[in-house]
């Protein structure tokens, strides 16, 4: 039998990249990287990266934990930064305004300085891929997989789909002429319902995933992160598995 070919996944801990995850199981062997980068819940998204690759069952050998503390040296974040606050409701006239731009109620593809969100890290994801394709191109694999999201995120610039067209473009002329590295967005064109109803469908663990902002006990179930979870399994139909602090929550 042909043995899989072998994919890098960036796996934060949350419930996209977790889906993201188990999609790329079932057809590759996986090899998993999980970024730390001075984030508030830094200690728990790593547990929560633990678990998930305890749950898929990935050597050690084939995890990689990269350190970028010069993100909260460099700041702009309020992910990174506790001078800044992070968000605790939806900004409704924010969302207004965006789907004005976009009545379908999908993200501009123009998003506006202004609407992008103060949990915004500058440029990380190019940051994280870099990363994954020079590992990738070490170890041998094929693909990198992110769970990026754009219509149903928080509006980050770099979850559209352009910017990861165009980041396969730069790792095509920056790797060995030999090596074929694919970027896989596998989520990206979903909403949080359909992403939790796919996971289900998966049997990925979403009970071991962790996505509050600004927790690491019980989740906040107030920041940005927690309401778009929250929402994708009310409209999924199902009860979210983790446990929240607030009431607002449920």
């Amino acid at each position: 039998m042909t043995e899989r070919p072998l994919a890098v996944v960036l796996l934060s801990g949350g419930m996209d990249s977790c889906v993201t995850t188990a999609i790329a199981s079932r057809t590759h062997r996986l090899a998993l990287l999980h970024a730390g980068y001075g984030q508030r819940t830094e200690w728990r998204e790593r547990r929560a990266f633990e678990n998930i690759a305890e749950f898929y069952a990935v050597p050690p050998e084939r995890r990689l934990r990269a350190r970028l503390e010069y993100f909260a040296q460099i700041g702009g974040s309020a992910l990174t930064d506790r001078r800044m606050e992070i968000p605790e409701r939806e900004n409704q006239s924010q969302k207004a305004q965006m789907l004005r731009k976009n009545p379908s109620g999908s993200l501009s593809h123009k998003v506006e300085r202004d609407e992008i969100p103060p949990t915004y890290v500058p440029f990380r994801n190019a940051h994280f891929l870099s990363i994954a394709v020079s590992w990738a191109e070490v170890i041998g694999a094929s693909s990198v997989f992110i769970g990026a999201v754009e219509e149903d995120s928080s509006g980050y610039p770099d979850c559209r789909p352009e910017y990861f067209r165009l980041f396969s473009e730069l790792v095509k002329a920056g790797t060995r002429p030999e090596t074929q590295i694919e970027i896989v967005t596998p989520v990206i064109a979903m909403r949080k319902g359909e992403i939790v109803k796919r996971g289900i469908e998966l049997g990925a663990p979403l009970h071991l995933t962790w996505s509050c902002y600004q927790d690491e006990e019980d989740a906040c179930g107030v920041c940005d992160s927690c309401r778009l979870r929250l929402r994708g399994f009310a409209e999924a139909g199902v009860p979210d598995p983790i446990a929240y602090r607030a009431a607002v929550a449920r």
